[in-house]
C-alpha cells in the first residue's frame, strides 16, 4: 500500500497532464476559429471584388478544305533557238575570191551571187579550146571531103582499098578529138558558172571568213547562212512527256513570249541528258537572235488526292511534321498533321489527318492555339 508521503507528487503530475491536454485543447480551437473565419473572410472579400471579363474568342477566316483527285503542275524546260538552216557556202574550186557583195549581217534571197571567183584563166582556157575546135573543124571539113573523093574512086576501082580505110579511121579521128574539144570547152563553162556562189535560200549572212583578194582552196567556207524562217527551238524532254500533246506550245524568250507549233521530234534519245530532242517552229518571230535561251512550259497532271492550302497556313510540329490548324464544330481550334505533295507559289497541295469539309484558318495560325475557341468571321 503506498504511503501519504507519495501522493502529492502523484497529484502533481496529474495536474501537469490535464494542464498541458487542456492547453493543446484550446489550442486546436483557436486554429480552427482563425481558419474558419479567415475563409469566410476571404470569401467575403471575394464577393465583393470584381469579376474578370470573360475571355473573347479570337476571330478567324476559314477556307473549306474539300479534296481534290489531283492537281496541274507546270514544268519549265530550257533550250536554245537556232536556224531552220544553216549551212557554211563554199567553191566547189579553188581561187583567188576577185568579188564579195555582201558582208555580215546581210540579208540575201535565194539566187543572190554571194562571191565570185577571178576568171581571167578560165577566159584564156576558154579562148584556146574555142582555137583548137576551129582547126579541128576544119582538118574534119577537109577529111569528109577526102574520104567521099577516096570512096567515088574506089567504087570505080581507081583507089586501093587500104587508102579508103585510111581516109575514114582520119575522119573519126578527128571527130572524136572535137568531142574532147567540145567536152573542155564545156568544163570550162561550168567553172565558169561556178566560179560565181549563190545562195541556197532566203537567209541572212551570219560570219564572214575570207576577205576579198584571199586565194582559197576547193571548199573553203566563205560564209555562214543562217536561214531566218522560221526560227526553230530546240529542247530536250523527258520521256515521260508526249510529243503529241504538244502540237502547240507557249516559248518564252526573254520578256516575250511566241506561239510555237511541233516541228519535228527525233527518234533517238541524247546520251548525255537522257531526254528526247523536240523541235518548236516560231510563228511572228523573226526578231529573234540565233542561240537564245527558250523556255517551254508544259502542264503535266499529277493524280493524287489532296487539296490547296496557303504555305502561310502550315505550322512546324513534332519532329518536322507539317500541321494545320482547323475549327471544330464547337468553333474550337485542333491540329491536324499533313503531308506536303506539292509547293507551287504561295500554296501547296496536301494531304492529311483532317475530314474533308474542314475548316481551315487559312491565315494568322500563330494567332491561336489548340484548345482556344475562336470566332468564325469569313468563309471561303
Amino acid at each position: 500500500m503506498p504511503t501519504t508521503e507519495n501522493t502529492p507528487g502523484i497529484f502533481r503530475r496529474a495536474l501537469r497532464r490535464l494542464m498541458i491536454v487542456s492547453g493543446t485543447v484550446i489550442t486546436i480551437a483557436i486554429a480552427g476559429f482563425a481558419v474558419v473565419s479567415g475563409a469566410e473572410f476571404l470569401a467575403a472579400r471575394a464577393d465583393q471584388a470584381e469579376k474578370p471579363p470573360a475571355a473573347v474568342a479570337v476571330p478567324v477566316s476559314v477556307t473549306l478544305l474539300e479534296t481534290e483527285p489531283g492537281f496541274d503542275t507546270q514544268r519549265r524546260y530550257v533550250g536554245a533557238v537556232e536556224a531552220a538552216q544553216a549551212t557554211d557556202v563554199a567553191f566547189e574550186f579553188g581561187g583567188l575570191v576577185a568579188e564579195l557583195p555582201v558582208g555580215e549581217g546581210d540579208i540575201v534571197r535565194a539566187g543572190d551571187v554571194l562571191a565570185r571567183l577571178d576568171t581571167s584563166l578560165l577566159e584564156a582556157e576558154r579562148t584556146r579550146f574555142e582555137a583548137s575546135r576551129e582547126v579541128v573543124a576544119a582538118q574534119l571539113a577537109f577529111a569528109d571531103l577526102s574520104l567521099t573523093r577516096r570512096e567515088e574512086l574506089n567504087a570505080r576501082g581507081f583507089a586501093p582499098t587500104e587508102a579508103l580505110d585510111r581516109a575514114r579511121f582520119d575522119q573519126a579521128a578527128l571527130v572524136a578529138q572535137l568531142a574532147e574539144i567540145d567536152a573542155g570547152l564545156q568544163s570550162v563553162a561550168i567553172r565558169m558558172e561556178k566560179s560565181a556562189i549563190t545562195a541556197p535560200f532566203d537567209a541572212r549572212i551570219g560570219a564572214q571568213l575570207v576577205d576579198r583578194g584571199t586565194t582559197i582552196g576547193a571548199g573553203q567556207a566563205l560564209f555562214s547562212l543562217l536561214e531566218e524562217v522560221p526560227p526553230l527551238v530546240r529542247i530536250g524532254l523527258p520521256l515521260s512527256i508526249d510529243p503529241a500533246t504538244l502540237e502547240t506550245a507557249r516559248i518564252t524568250l526573254g520578256d516575250r513570249t511566241y506561239d510555237a507549233t511541233l516541228f519535228a521530234t527525233r527518234p533517238d534519245i541524247d546520251p548525255v541528258t537522257r531526254t528526247r530532242t523536240v523541235l518548236f517552229a516560231l510563228s511572228n518571230a523573226s526578231e529573234v537572235t540565233f542561240g537564245q535561251t527558250a523556255t517551254l512550259a508544259v502542264t503535266q497532271r499529277v493524280d493524287a488526292p489532296g487539296t490547296w492550302v496557303p504555305v502561310a497556313a502550315l505550322r512546324e510540329g513534332v519532329q518536322g511534321v507539317w500541321t494545320i490548324l482547323v475549327a471544330d464544330d464547337e468553333d474550337r481550334v485542333r491540329p491536324a498533321a499533313v503531308e506536303v505533295i506539292h509547293a507551287e507559289g504561295d500554296r501547296v497541295f496536301v494531304r492529311g489527318s483532317f475530314p474533308d469539309g474542314a475548316r481551315l484558318i487559312n491565315a494568322g495560325p500563330h494567332r491561336v492555339t489548340p484548345g482556344q475557341l475562336v470566332r468564325i468571321i469569313g468563309e471561303s
